[in-house]
């Protein structure tokens, strides 16, 4: 079974998002939750917000365990953004992009998949 936590129009660019969450993929929820506690990333807190609201999703409205509990899917997709104005020189004006981002993750309490190999190391070693 699976839960969905989304946080939608994140203040944060989606490419220093999608470094950390790039990170959480398939690992448990709890070192997922250490590696976002702890990081020293400017997305850690949203991105872990997020993966505790997945959690509390998943514990309340499908009586989940907690502890069987990983990361299925982590994705940021890009979000609207601001037009910000910055004057330049000889009265000329300069847009400025403030990027927003829309943050999904997905918890699931079933197996985890089998890794994927790569096919240029069973090449090399046949």
């Amino acid at each position: 079974m699976e839960a969905k936590a989304i946080a939608k129009w994140v203040r944060i660019s989606p490419l220093k998002a999608r470094l950390l969450t790039k990170q959480l993929r398939g690992l448990s929820v709890d070192e997922a939750l250490k590696l976002t506690r702890f990081g020293r990333v400017k997305a850690c807190e949203p991105v872990r917000k997020c993966l505790e609201s997945a959690i509390a999703n998943a514990e309340h409205n499908y009586n989940m365990d907690v502890d069987a509990l990983w990361v299925k899917e982590a994705r940021v997709d890009r979000g609207p953004f601001y037009t910000r104005v910055r004057p330049g020189s000889r009265g000329k004006v300069g847009y400025r992009r403030v990027r927003t981002a829309h943050i999904t993750i997905v918890v699931s309490d079933g197996p985890k998949p089998a890794p994927k190999t790569q096919k240029r190391a069973k090449e090399a070693n046949a």
